[in-house]
């Protein structure tokens, strides 16, 4: 009887059970975890690029703007070190060390490196099984702990350092600082004859999607360009397309990035066009050989954008090629404004004014042009106004993000880690190997990707050498080092035109104490 038992159940269930598990299985084996891409520009200010108003040619980046999500209402920290140190570990940059630049300040906020009281992004996702990999600026701790091969990177090559020629390794500045490379934890040199920086940084990540072309764990690529940070340096033919361009000048190319912004829904009618810088002159006012040496390195910071652009459609290229890009997320970022840095006027900058564009030339494009990257805001890198920390942020995930979308809530380079922690199906954990994590000050952005709101931030905050900021809602309080608060509606007035502390002395105390009650838990320091 119970051999028939048996008989019967091996020749009528059994098989069906195999059948049901065999299907399961195989349906577990589809389900792949996502490939995550981040790409970040370097000083590249909120209208440089032809979806957010430029005349720059950059068609890769506009087709993914097209084809996916444009947030333009997402935030950085104001400058290199800060944002990079964010967007790695979904705190704010002081609670990772890294509130300043990476020079040691004598405070934990200020260390210069990433502390043990994070982790990074590559860091977590490995324990899911993907590939980690970074090609280019890494600027968040020059100490080994903190290198990006110490940091969960499988494969790495990384600038060190703030800024480098885009032609070789040798330094930029007279007082002591190195630009180092790395490939992995060994120090390379790159010589007059080396790669252009932006093509060397490319060829790396290329080489590694190549690598994962028959592999089926995921992987994650950090992709940091340089450009266009100065030095000013280009491909002489990538200079060529430019030259002449912008003889138009400053003046008129504001408006007219300006009138494109609003045309594209990207800007509110109530958002005037901030005034010129006060410190730049009219256009009209130069001579001729002004505003053709000006029109130069305008177009020398063109030809870097468009030079990225064209490597960027090599890395799109590839994923099609390695059949790798419907199941993957690509965002695009700037870590900060445009620059108003002026190195000719540094005593610590190694002058050089050799051919413009060329090795043999450091340059930056200052405050006149910085302005027009900038538009429609004010302000620059290292401030906290809006020119300084509003980035160009573009998101394209096929078949999940709808092409054509805008959303414009509020958001910050701290929600990028919580983001990709949640497409990769991955919980924040309180401690990482032996240390204790702080708990991630980010928000995931994944509702974003479906056309539905995201969570709120209570309150978003920045502070960078003494310039500092609090948004809450519609409510920004911002003021540099020395300077008094001043008070913004963001709604009817995001490009900060008409300062109404005076007429809101309650808001404007409220906003400080959530302010100063932030800049205490982070460990802000009124640094000289």
């Amino acid at each position: 009887m119970i051999k028939k038992i048996i008989s019967r159940f091996v020749l009528l269930v059994l098989p069906g059970l195999l059948l049901i598990s065999s299907q399961i299985y195989a349906q577990k084996k589809a389900v792949k975890k996502t490939n995550i891409i981040i790409i970040v520009a370097d000083d590249m200010g909120f209208s440089d690029l032809g979806s957010f108003g430029s005349e720059i040619h950059t068609p890769h980046l506009d087709k993914l703007a097209k084809n996916g999500l444009i947030m333009n209402q997402f935030y950085n920290a104001g400058r290199c070190c800060p944002s990079r140190a964010a967007l790695l570990t979904g705190l704010y940059p002081h609670q990772a060390g890294v509130g300043d630049m990476i020079q040691d300040r004598g405070y934990p906020a200020y260390q210069g490196y990433l502390n043990d009281s994070c982790a990074t992004i590559a860091e977590l996702l490995k324990t899911a099984g993907y590939t980690t990999i970074i090609s280019g600026k890494w600027h968040v701790g020059l100490v080994p702990s903190a290198w990006a091969c110490n940091r969960g990177f499988d494969k790495s090559f990384t600038l060190q350092n703030n800024g480098s020629s885009y032609f070789n390794s040798k330094p930029l500045y007279n007082d002591g600082r190195k630009v180092t490379f790395l490939l992995g934890n060994k120090e390379i040199v790159r010589e007059d004859t080396s790669l252009y920086l932006t093509q060397a940084i490319t060829n790396f990540a290329l080489d590694a999607l190549e690598e994962q072309k028959n592999k089926d764990n995921p992987f994650f690529l950090y992709v940091a360009y340089n450009a266009p940070h100065w030095p000013l340096q280009a491909l002489p033919e990538d200079i060529a397309r430019y030259k002449g361009k912008y003889l138009s000048g400053w003046d008129t190319l504001r408006e007219k990035r300006y009138e494109k912004l609003m045309a594209a829904g990207l800007l509110k009618k109530e958002w005037q066009l901030s005034s010129r810088y006060e410190k730049v002159p009219a256009w009209n006012t130069l001579s001729a050989k002004e505003k053709e040496s000006w029109d130069t390195r305008m177009a020398i910071y063109a030809a870097m954008i468009d030079r990225m652009d064209i490597e960027i459609g090599k890395l799109l290229d590839k994923l099609k090629t390695i059949k790798k890009e419907e199941n993957t997320l690509i965002i695009f970022l700037s870590d900060n404004g445009g620059s108003a840095d002026d190195v000719k006027n540094w005593n610590y900058v190694i002058q050089k004014s050799g051919t413009p564009g060329s090795v043999a030339s450091i340059d930056s494009y200052e405050t006149p042009w910085g302005n027009v990257s900038n538009t429609p805001f004010r302000l620059f890198k290292k401030n906290m106004h809006e020119g300084g920390i509003a980035t160009p942020f573009i998101a394209y995930f096929p078949g999940v993000i709808k092409a054509g979308t805008i959303n414009t809530q509020a958001a910050h380079v701290i929600d990028i880690m919580p983001t990709c922690l949640n497409i990769a199906g991955i919980d924040y954990p309180a401690t990482f190997k032996t240390r204790k994590l702080k708990p991630l000050e980010g928000i995931s952005l994944t509702n974003a990707f479906h056309n539905k709101p995201f969570k709120d931030h209570k309150a978003i905050c920045w502070e960078h050498e003494g310039s500092r900021s609090i948004r809450k809602g519609k409510w920004k309080l911002v003021a540099e080092k020395g300077v008094s608060w001043e008070l913004y509606d963001m709604e009817k007035d995001r490009t900060e035109t008409n300062n109404i502390a005076q007429q809101y002395p309650a808001k404007v105390q409220e906003l400080q104490q959530e302010y100063n009650a932030w800049a205490a838990k982070v460990g802000v320091v009124d640094l000289p």
